[in-house]
């Protein structure tokens, strides 16, 4: 049987970027997926690669974003279904992806949503790219949800930081996970109801991720030793990509060897 290689790129926020510096440790050793599965930033990152973007040139763009870029926070949230119009989120992804469709793409990619109206995991692989990763990346009241065909859909971690119910579709064999949320971070007591609720999102996404971890095969699991940097902050950027090339270059013997089988 042929190997076909798949890479799962896990949500993850900030911490996210390190999955550039993961793709570019590959990329340095000749090691190209035959598929990519992403959700939230995984699936910002993954869809940038599945269109030909070299990691070298997403890190171009990390580095020139402006906090003020996808940050316009709505007059009246508390009557809106987000603290964010999410009008530059939307523009800075159609900018950076383009006008471009799931068949058009050079590498097959899916991205999974959160449809809160049904209550269901969504996979996205058809339609706008740029569309499906805003959906895959609405987190819950702080960017507006994608709604379409009846559908309210939010950041896939609520239900599944780690796509991997994408991996069947593409019918791959060897599957390599990358998950920067990793272990929950220590809880530190606030007052501040936002950070309360982050960490409750926070909470639940460990919890799902552990028990989708022991349900679906995987053969490498990489975590990129991130510390306390939090996902919902712009800053440790390089640090974040950083530690991914090193967690790439760390499990290169592992992946070569597991494609060698």
């Amino acid at each position: 049987m042929e190997n076909k290689l798949c890479f799962v790129l896990g949500a993850g926020g900030a911490r996210g970027i390190s999955h550039i510096g993961f793709l570019q440790a590959m990329e340095e050793n000749g090691i190209k997926p035959d598929c990519i599965a992403g959700c939230s930033m995984g699936s910002v990152v993954g869809a940038c690669y599945a269109n030909g973007m070299k990691p070298i040139d997403m890190m171009k763009i990390v580095e020139e974003l402006k906090f003020q870029d996808i940050v316009d926070v709505s007059p009246f949230p508390f009557t809106k279904k987000s603290i964010l119009h999410s009008v530059k989120l939307r523009n800075k992804l159609e900018s950076v992806i383009g006008n471009v469709e799931f068949k058009d793409l050079k590498i097959p990619f899916e991205c999974v949503a959160a449809d809160i109206a049904s209550g269901r995991l969504i996979t996205l692989k058809e339609g706008s790219v740029a569309e499906a990763v805003r959906a895959s990346s609405a987190i819950p009241a702080i960017f507006h949800p994608v709604e379409k065909d009846g559908m309210v859909l939010v950041d896939g971690a609520l239900y599944m930081s780690l796509p991997m119910n994408c991996v069947n579709d593409f019918g791959a064999n060897k599957v390599v996970v990358v998950d920067v949320l990793g272990k929950l971070r220590p809880y530190k007591p606030t007052k501040n109801l936002l950070d309360h609720i982050l960490r409750m999102v926070d909470a639940n996404t460990y919890f799902l991720a552990k028990r989708h971890l022991h349900a679906f095969k995987h053969d490498v699991l990489i975590r990129p030793d991130l510390g306390d940097m939090s996902q919902y902050k712009v800053e440790k950027l390089h640090f974040a990509y950083e530690q991914g090339y090193k967690a790439g270059i760390e499990n290169l013997e592992k992946i070569k060897k597991m494609l060698d089988k």
